[in-house]
């Protein structure tokens, strides 16, 4: 092995399949929208990134196994690596729109004891923290990809539900997408209230919040797919009433979201003068503009709801076009490396995502 996958896989973050959700979100948007080529390519990429960081993700396990520890007993990191799941499903459910059932099996089938080990481990590890007086956690947007892992995965069981009528996996599809809203309930007022008691700085503002909006989004996106199946089911039957009222909230909810998200960024950026330089968080953007894309069009046309239909296409440009801003950011970052800002620590105290 080359010292320099070596150092790769030390260096990769546990929020590192971000990409991967951005990437294979958009394509399942640009499928929505008829950009059937265009969307091939977001497909081609995601998987393309899937593979190189799976195997990157495996090395660091392998060698460098108490980073990892430590990465899961790290508040601001740990919940990163919920992209994992999130990664699997999002592309497991564009291949199964593609025509590909057994490869989006295959990927979806491999989150759930991924899921299931971070779901149980790094909460445990937070609540069962040695001494009498431990020191409190900092939450901040990225606890809410355990929304987003939830909700992926209760989207992929979804998919096998319809594909085999089973009225169990509709069970478990509707019971993980009722706690991903619980979930997201839960942390959403853990946030706002840390937002509102701790002094504000430009750290408090990262990129990551917009999970905020994707939780939503993903949360929404999951209603739809639940909705889709079929109402003879009775878990189906005794719940679409209140899938479908609570989906319209959650996405009026995330809609909401958006003007506070962007008034955050310039803040940071405009009045702070935090320099806006690439991090894996920014695919934290990137992913949640795509998602609010997608499931407007999914909910949209399962609701004969024509307006949240036409705010997802318009949605889909903007994701595309924040996708590639990212990725030539991060092009300019790898040829011209910036130095750190000592005023503020880290680049943007971003990398922890």
């Amino acid at each position: 092995m080359t010292l320099l996958v070596r150092n790769l896989a030390r260096r990769v973050p546990p929020a590192a399949f971000s990409f991967v959700m951005a990437t294979g979100i958009i394509s399942t948007a640009l499928n929505l929208t008829g950009w059937t080529v265009l969307s091939a390519v977001f497909l081609i990429t995601a998987l393309g990134g899937l593979v190189v960081l799976a195997g990157l993700s495996l090395t660091r396990l392998a060698l460098y196994r108490r980073d990892v520890l430590a990465d899961m007993q790290n508040p601001g990191r740990a919940f990163g690596f919920f992209t994992i799941v999130a990664g699997l499903d999002v592309v497991a459910v564009r291949l199964a729109a593609g025509g590909y059932p057994w490869p989006a099996a295959v990927l979806a089938g491999m989150s759930v004891p991924v899921w299931l080990i971070l779901t149980y481990s790094i909460p445990a590890g937070f609540f069962l923290r040695p001494g009498n007086k431990p020191e409190p956690v900092r939450i901040d947007g990225s606890w809410l990809l355990w929304v987003v892992g939830t909700q992926a995965l209760a989207i992929v069981t979804s998919l096998a539900a319809a594909a085999s009528a089973s009225d169990f996996l509709a069970g478990v599809a509707v019971g993980l997408w009722g706690i991903g809203v619980m979930l997201y309930l839960i942390l959403t007022v853990l946030i706002v209230h840390q937002l509102v008691t701790v002094r504000s700085d430009p750290a408090s503002f990262s990129p990551t919040y917009w999970i905020v909006m994707g939780a939503t989004a993903i949360s929404v996106l999951g209603a739809a797919h639940i909705l889709d199946l079929p109402h003879t089911l009775p878990i189906v039957s005794a719940t679409a009433a209140t899938v479908t009222g609570t989906g319209y909230f959650l996405w009026a909810v995330g809609t909401w979201w958006i003007p506070f998200l962007v008034i955050f960024g310039l803040w940071r950026h405009l009045i702070r003068h935090v320099p806006l330089r690439y991090t894996t968080a920014l695919w934290s953007i990137v992913f949640p503009i795509g998602m609010y894309s997608t499931a407007s069009i999914t909910f949209g046309t399962t609701l004969g709801a024509a307006f949240m239909v036409d705010v997802g296409r318009i949605g889909t440009a903007v994701a595309v076009l924040t996708w590639v801003g990212v990725l030539l950011l991060a092009a300019y970052t790898a040829f011209h490396p910036l130095r750190q800002d000592k005023d503020h620590g880290s680049p943007t105290g971003d990398t922890r995502c």
